[in-house]
């Protein structure tokens, strides 16, 4: 066995207005005088932040309004009652998350319109190399250390939520039900395989269901991976390859190196890949199709039509259940707001109030995301971010040639017991719907998986 709805009720605990008022009360006032001037931008309240949260919403929403009508001084004057209100990275998920969008909103405010040195706590947020150079800022990964770090929080974030291995889960078992045991070779073709964590379930999978069965032994293990990193790849390949001979499993690593997403459309083909008729082949695409948006979606259904080819036996595709990709910067706010709100409130729900590494995680990886999606223009901003929605993913997918497989009630099974032993917190929801899985936070939908052929 590979190793979630819940019937648990959470209930969140909405703070009466009166409250909200003397709990803040110069947000309040600062409101109030701020709409003496300007009318009210009315936005729809979800359930994702508590009451006293509410304000600071329509705050950032209404600061981000002003933005994209390029009224850069009044953007400042809401980011300066945001930023000396006292919301903290190290307090409830409402502040932590106000917190990280106001830094985020005044990266984006141009140097001329406001000295982001010159508002309260701002400064202090971004640090003094980005506050002193802020149209330099660079969202990419630079320095060694910088990538070392990111790939801590990886590891942490793999563990500190059940998203990530969720993914990998319900991937895996979508690959153990396609190919069977019949199938004596089995090439795994894993875009961005990182650390290579979602593997060693699967390994040993293969071998448990060949115990006592002389005429099927573990099928032989390819895994092509790509990365960015030749050390980090090589390292992952060489702790796989101790985990597979410590299960008798037969085993084979292959590392890709590409400086860009685009240049791997160049290597899909049987040859470059060195594919054996006889293999069954599976194509893992964990968080990784969003890298290949641009305007037009070209590179992305070129990579589609050249993964048709190859004809995979199955081809798993986990996505952020967000739309982080619209060119439209309020839209890409709103969204992201409440997008991060959620995952958030899961965090503030399954950690204690210190915890450190979910103060790392929110900083180092999350942080970097609300930045790269609401600072940067969109010329300017990664493509590791530009996450789209389920039914996009299906429209482009069948677009491509591709059928939807269904996934298993076994692997639904396996999804909820995931939940159930690691992360037992009634504010999880997991949700079976098209045929594919939904794992989301308090009704928002945050993740999804999905298998195709």
């Amino acid at each position: 066995m590979l190793m979630g709805s819940f019937d648990s009720s959470h209930h969140q605990r909405i703070v009466p207005q009166q409250q909200e008022d003397q709990d803040h009360p110069q947000i309040h006032s600062d409101l109030q005088l701020y709409n003496q001037h300007h009318h009210q931008y009315q936005i729809p309240q979800p359930p994702l932040l508590m009451s006293r949260g509410l304000t600071a919403r329509q705050l950032l929403i209404r600061c981000a309004e002003l933005i994209s009508q390029l009224d850069f001084s009044s953007a400042h004057g809401l980011i300066s009652i945001l930023a000396s209100s006292n919301y903290s990275p190290h307090g409830d998920s409402t502040e932590r998350l106000v917190h990280q969008f106001v830094r985020a909103l005044s990266l984006r405010l141009p140097p001329v319109a406001a000295a982001r040195q010159d508002i309260p706590g701002v400064a202090a947020a971004i640090g003094p190399s980005a506050a002193s150079t802020p149209s330099s800022l660079s969202l990419e990964v630079e320095t060694e250390a910088e990538e070392e770090t990111l790939q801590s929080c990886y590891l942490t974030l793999n563990q500190i939520t059940p998203f990530i291995r969720f993914s990998h889960l319900t991937a895996n078992q979508a690959i153990l039900e396609a190919i069977d045991s019949s199938h004596h070779a089995i090439h795994i073709l894993d875009f961005d395989i990182k650390h290579g964590v979602q593997w060693p379930p699967l390994m040993q999978a293969l071998v448990e269901r060949s115990y006592g069965s002389s005429s099927s032994p573990p099928p032989l293990l390819r895994i092509t991976a790509t990365g960015r990193d030749l050390t980090l790849l090589c390292r992952t390949g060489e702790r796989l390859l101790r985990f597979a001979q410590s299960l008798g499993l037969t085993f084979h690593f292959r590392p890709i190196v590409l400086l860009n997403d685009v240049a791997m459309i160049d290597y899909l083909n049987p040859a470059s890949l060195g594919l054996f008729p006889n293999e069954a082949l599976a194509v893992n695409c964990v968080l990784y199709l969003h890298r290949l948006l641009t305007e037009d979606a070209r590179d992305l259904h070129l990579f589609l039509d050249k993964i048709r080819t190859l004809n995979p036996t199955i081809v798993t595709v986990a996505e952020r259940e967000a739309n982080h990709n619209s060119p439209m910067f309020l839209n890409r706010f709103v969204e992201a707001v409440d997008h991060y709100g959620a995952i958030f409130g899961s965090l503030e729900a399954t950690l204690p109030p210190n915890s450190r590494e979910r103060l790392a995680v929110e900083q180092m990886w999350f942080g970097r995301e609300i930045a790269d999606v609401v600072a940067a223009d969109d010329d300017q901003r990664r493509k590791q971010l530009r996450h789209e929605k389920y039914e996009n993913w299906e429209m482009m997918m069948r677009r491509s040639g591709f059928s939807n497989v269904p996934l298993s009630p076994f692997a639904l099974s396996q999804a909820k017991l995931l939940l159930r032993l690691h992360y037992p917190s009634g504010g999880y929801q997991l949700h079976s719907l098209k045929d594919s899985f939904f794992l989301g936070w308090m009704n928002r939908p945050l993740f999804s998986v999905s298998s195709w052929n």
